[in-house]
């Protein structure tokens, strides 16, 4: 049937009406969703305006009810106005299933087909279609018009492949914009069959849907998968959520698409589990943008954090970046030790008393500088915060004193002498002159002002002896300097944090509705002056630890950065999606210690996705010989199509920049989407120049910013300064090679030793 199928559609004249026709059938569909749609919006609205009825009933059970009754309308009505590209996206068509029994969306749940569906001829009816889409929807009779993505019985959709078809005789992809349906595209999974549908024979319409899928023009931001998942990411978007699943898979495998559809699978399975919120961490402010719309084109959006790693921490954002020897230093385990000091070292400030003195009972009592000392190493004894310890400083500052007064041997009587001594205390702490030294003697520390004293290279080099040797104190005391942060001082901030311990922050003032105010129930209402987004972003905010905990690109995280997202998931289910060919990080056995330890014992769960989805052919063969000089014996993930376009090797005769430049206008010309130019990390500002006035198609940037990202085509600059900027330049300079769908050129420097075909020296045979 689908040779018979194909045969007709390619040279048959009435092919052009065969998909007319199917594309008719999608729309009229479609036209019936909407319409639906309209009338759900309709009963969100009215539930909106009942709820405000309810409010002026004034009573504190229609309050309650009231608030209760707009959140859950709220939400209903906020998902039904996102306007979805590609709002109903598929359809598979089903033989009669082996059980009747029908889940909560009201499609059948059987995979297998019953006994008898398949008559001995090899023909089959048709026995059930379901269309696929971003959220579901029922008929008035509860009958589904779509089944939602995430829903079981939509996982024969994503599933289903000619070896294993299970029910599924035929697979669509509706590609629609706005409400209107554009094109069809048909897999057949059951290819000896001949199925019929309302008594006409099941016809197959294009090329197959993934295919049409990987040959789009690229933009500036990630489109989701939904329509084109394949199997064996199905599996992982699908995985149970216990405990902790790691995904590994080569460049263009899909790891980060999976990643951000796995969150909403999640949230759709389990939101009241999932409602303290997921926590997606990525490796770079350029992959958060390039992937922040996904979630809300698949249905979710308020629940889901997406932060970069130099982001996570409140009120601190990474803005520079360190060379890789003050990285090596600063995200290694070593920096630990050199926290801990450095906390407890700040205290001794240059500027600190070195004398206490102050008035009791009528005497001068003095501490020298000696004595202070001898109590801040008591007081500092043990691990506990150093923020924390405070109270137990000014305690023994006290007790000194109290000793040095010699009132303690005037009252035999415990009760006299316990009331003489609070009396003391409660002289000397109500001194200014006790209140200013204790300030000044132990002030309350923050990460901000330990790290810059850290940029005092004497104090460090005290505090980091036998750590760190003297030229990399140096080098991070310098770094420190500058100004800015990095990805690594943001790391260092949120360590800081939990070793000072901090004072619970006070509490915002809320703004309440005067209707509370009248009926008492201040502390019971939400503020409804704050939209859902608002109160999501404000909760997203303030939230410190998380339900489940995606990581993407997790091989480049470095110890101290693993510390800190383990805080995030003390108690979360975890996702770590990660290609160990891939990391920058210089010593991945150190990383992956203290990834074992973020996760605790929890068990794991692995999976390996193995198809490259993203580059031709001809560019992961390339990129292949530099994974086999990065990790020898290192398995490429396979690409799944081939453009009979061969990378292009460039020489620069001239000026480097010229040479990008012409390359990268020539790229424009041939394809349609974008061209990223990815040169070593210093050269970032400078190739932006080179590119200026090229449009916003174009784009430079730095080799460790490249990671996730996809282009039409990429232009590589002297691979051989990518691969010599760090230990790891060689896993960077892959990373390089695999970004592009379409066309990859690679221009040479001197230092890349081109042969006479232009290909570099790191690239040949």
């Amino acid at each position: 049937m689908a040779a018979q199928a194909q045969q007709e559609t390619a040279v048959d004249p009435v092919h052009d009406s065969v998909r007319d026709r199917e594309i008719r059938v999608e729309q009229e569909h479609l036209d019936r969703v909407y319409l639906r749609l309209e009338e759900k919006i309709h009963e969100a609205e009215f539930l909106m305006r009942d709820a405000a009825r309810r409010g002026q009933v004034g009573t504190p059970g229609a309050l309650a009810e009231r608030d209760a009754q707009v959140f859950r309308a709220g939400i209903h009505l906020n998902r039904l106005n996102n306007e979805y590209e590609d709002f109903l996206f598929g359809r598979i068509d089903l033989l009669l299933g082996k059980d009747g029994k029908k889940g909560p969306d009201g499609a059948y749940t059987a995979v297998e087909p019953a006994e008898g569906a398949v008559r001995p001829d090899n023909t089959a009816d048709i026995a059930e279609t379901l269309h696929i889409g971003r959220i579901g929807v029922l008929d008035e009779d509860y009958a589904p018009l779509v089944i939602d993505w995430r829903a079981p019985a939509a996982a024969p959709f994503y599933r289903s492949t000619p070896v294993d078809p299970g029910r599924v005789v035929r697979r669509r992809v509706i590609r629609s914009k706005g409400r209107r349906v554009q094109s069809v595209e048909d897999d057949l999974m059951r290819p000896e069959l001949t199925a019929s549908l309302d008594g006409r024979e099941l016809p197959v319409i294009g090329d197959g849907a993934l295919m049409a899928a990987l040959g789009q023009a690229r933009t500036h931001t990630m489109r989701d998968i939904v329509a084109s998942i394949q199997a064996e990411q199905d599996l992982v978007i699908r995985a149970p959520a216990a405990s902790v699943t790691y995904v590994e898979g080569g460049p263009g495998t899909g790891k980060t698409a999976v990643a951000l559809h796995r969150a909403a699978y999640l949230l759709y399975q389990d939101r009241r589990r999932y409602a303290g919120g997921i926590l997606i961490v990525s490796p770079t402010p350029l992959l958060v943008a390039y992937t922040e719309g996904v979630l809300p084109s698949l249905g979710e959006e308020g629940q889901v954090a997406i932060r970069a790693i130099g982001s996570l921490v409140d009120g601190a954002e990474a803005t520079l970046y360190d060379s890789p020897s003050v990285a090596r230093a600063k995200g290694s385990y070593r920096m630990l030790k050199v926290l801990r000091k450095a906390a407890r070292g700040a205290l001794e400030r240059p500027d600190a008393p070195q004398r206490l003195r102050v008035v009791a009972f009528g005497r001068r009592l003095e501490l020298e500088a000696e004595e202070l000392a001898g109590i801040r190493r008591t007081a500092l004894g043990g691990t506990a915060p150093v923020n924390l310890l405070r109270p137990r400083a000014r305690k023994l500052l006290l007790d000194a004193l109290w000793e040095r007064s010699g009132a303690g041997n005037r009252h035999t009587d415990p009760q006299l002498a316990a009331e003489l001594r609070s009396s003391f205390d409660e002289d000397v702490t109500t001194e200014d002159d006790f209140i200013a030294f204790l300030d000044a003697w132990w002030p309350e520390l923050t990460p901000a002002v330990v790290l810059d004293a850290m940029a005092d290279e004497r104090r460090l080099g005290r505090w980091a002896r036998r750590i760190l040797n003297p030229g990399e104190v140096r080098k991070v005391a310098r770094a420190l300097k500058r100004g800015g942060r990095s990805v690594h001082d943001i790391a260092m901030l949120d360590e800081l944090q939990a070793i000072l311990g901090a004072p619970a922050r006070p509490r915002r003032k809320r703004e309440l509705d005067p209707l509370d105010q009248l009926t008492g129930l201040e502390e019971l209402m939400p503020v409804r002056e704050e939209t859902q987004r608002e109160r999501a972003e404000r909760l997203a905010q303030e939230r410190v630890e998380y339900a489940h905990v995606i990581v993407d690109e997790a091989q480049d995280l470095t110890p101290m950065q693993w510390r800190m997202v383990g805080r995030r998931g003390r108690h979360a289910t975890w996702t770590v999606v990660g290609d160990p060919a891939q990391s920058s990080w210089s010593d991945p056995d150190e990383a992956a210690q203290a990834r074992d330890e973020a996760l605790g014992t929890r068990p794991r769960r692995r999976f390996e996705l193995t198809v490259n989805y993203r580059n031709p052919a001809e560019i992961a063969e390339l990129a292949s010989k530099v994974l086999a000089l990065a990790m020898p014996g290192s398995r490429s993930p396979r690409a799944v199509r081939s453009t009979g376009v061969e990378p292009r090797f460039s020489v620069a005769e001239g000026p480097l920049g010229e040479t990008v430049r012409a390359e990268a206008a020539r790229l424009l010309e041939r394809v349609d989407g974008t061209v990223g130019v990815v040169v070593a990390m210093q050269r970032r500002e400078e190739a932006r120049r080179w590119l200026d006035g090229l449009g916003d198609r174009v784009v430079a940037l730095g080799s460790l910013e490249a990671k996730g990202l996809e282009y039409d085509a990429t232009i590589v600059v002297s691979p051989a300064e990518i691969a010599d900027e760090s230990p790891a330049g060689l896993r960077v300079l892959y990373v390089a090679l695999t970004r592009a769908t379409q066309q990859l050129t690679v221009v040479s420097a001197d230092r890349d030793e081109p042969d006479a075909a232009g290909v570099p020296d790191l690239l040949r045979e």
